[in-house]
């Protein structure tokens, strides 16, 4: 365990001195105990998470007491009420947005579909749409289907030989005619962090609508939507240490406009008018326990003060931060060194430029083989082109057979990187 050490400076603490203590972080998730998981090394993040403790208990509470409608009289279902309503509101919170400003949804990918369908009013034959061929499908295909009201598509390719998206490039598809821009925060597959802010800087200039993807940026760290100046930002909370829903956040001024997407008597009632079925209530209820969980990190390192959540979230982040780096760049080097094996994306990451999730394949054998002698080795992890097969097709790879993919996150020990790196070595 790490001693904890840290100093005043004002009212804000300094780090310099504080790492993630690893073993705390573990012992919050189940998963590292159960005898089904406790042997493997979990790569596969990206794809969905673990959850701790408390969003466990919170579900598991939920459905032995509260399991009733909500919001009618009798106390099992205003205390339903009560802890839905709680959800939604310290979430908002620790994204740095209003109450009505988020939504809960089945997943990312419906949420861009309904968000899609009620924004297609906005769009008049010759309006232009900026798409990447970087983003996963569920940010491409939604903005895409708006050819059908007449939209033009234009697409913000990757540099081939570095695979990134280049904001020079980007400025010379801006015209007066672009309506939506819509732009992954952090690939998931080149791993590389956008600049999501000058994105929306430059976007706005034009009138221009931009929806943030950061279902691979938010497990690394929550955003301040507000300071990224998106009109709207999702991302899974199943990636995100919680159930299997996701969060849609939308400017206030933009959410009043949209047509009514849901049952016709909710009309005018923001932002539920583009949440068709609502939320599943015990899911919902049980995302408090991020909240928990993300505070306990906060409240172990550093002690319980007057800081507000922005600023303990912050500090979570930039302990992560330091700890993501320190257990993926030895991989990223050592994958970047290996004649055979070929990395997509930087090769370090250094100020957070880019994710803990790294892609890449074999000149020798196929991704799929690659993976399952991965898997032999006891690393949990998978071959796929990940829903990003425009960005394989753009790289010039099979996206049937994809990439092996290492997704890591912060609950990932120096242990997973040298149990990934002694895999690797063997093959």
């Amino acid at each position: 365990m790490y001693k904890i050490k840290y100093i005043r400076i004002g009212v804000f603490l300094s780090i310099n001195n504080i790492k993630l203590d690893i073993e705390y972080i573990r012992s919050q998730f189940p998963a590292f105990k159960d005898p089904t998981c406790k042997d493997w090394s979990f790569f596969e993040n990206a794809g969905g998470s673990y959850v701790p403790q408390t969003v466990i208990d919170k579900l598991n509470k939920f459905m032995i007491s509260t399991k009733v409608q909500p919001y009618a009289d009798y106390p099992m279902s205003k205390i339903a009420g009560n802890q839905m309503d709680e959800s939604t509101k310290l979430f908002a919170e620790m994204i740095n947005a209003k109450n009505n400003e988020i939504l809960i949804g089945g997943s990312t990918s419906i949420n861009l579909y309904v968000l899609s369908n009620a924004l297609k009013s906005f769009i008049s034959p010759g309006d232009e749409i900026i798409v990447t061929n970087q983003d996963h499908e569920a940010n491409i295909s939604p903005w895409r289907r708006l050819s059908e009201s007449g939209a033009k598509i234009v697409e913000w390719k990757m540099n081939e030989k570095t695979a990134e998206l280049e904001i020079e490039e980007f400025e010379k598809l801006l015209t007066n005619k672009t309506k939506i821009v819509a732009v992954t925060h952090c690939s998931n597959i080149v791993g590389s962090v956008n600049n999501l802010k000058k994105i929306s800087e430059l976007s706005h200039k034009k009138g221009a609508i931009v929806i943030g993807d950061g279902v691979s940026f938010a497990p690394h760290g929550f955003p301040n939507v507000k300071n990224l100046d998106v009109d709207f930002y999702t991302f899974s909370l199943y990636k995100t240490y919680g159930p299997h829903l996701a969060l849609l956040y939308g400017k206030e001024k933009i959410l009043k406009q949209l047509p009514n997407q849901n049952h016709e008597f909710l009309s005018g009632q923001y932002p539920y008018t583009i949440n068709p079925g609502g939320p599943n209530h015990e899911e919902l209820v049980s995302l408090s326990g991020i909240y928990d969980y993300i505070l306990s990190i906060y409240n172990y390192h550093f002690g319980n003060d007057e800081l507000s959540i922005l600023e303990k979230i912050e500090k979570v982040n930039q302990l992560i931060t330091s700890h993501e780096e320190e257990i993926a760049n030895p991989i990223l080097d050592y994958i970047s060194c290996r004649d055979d094996l070929i990395l997509i994306g930087k090769n370090k990451i250094n100020n957070k430029d880019r994710a803990p999730t790294i892609a890449f394949y074999s000149k020798k054998m196929s991704s799929k083989s690659l993976s399952a002698l991965l898997v032999k080795n006891k690393i949990a992890t998978r071959n796929d082109n990940f829903y990003a097969w425009r960005c394989l097709n753009a790289l010039g790879l099979d996206p049937n057979d994809g990439v092996v993919r290492l997704s890591m996150t912060h609950y990932n020990s120096i242990e997973d990187t040298k149990n990934l790196l002694n895999a690797l070595k063997s093959i």
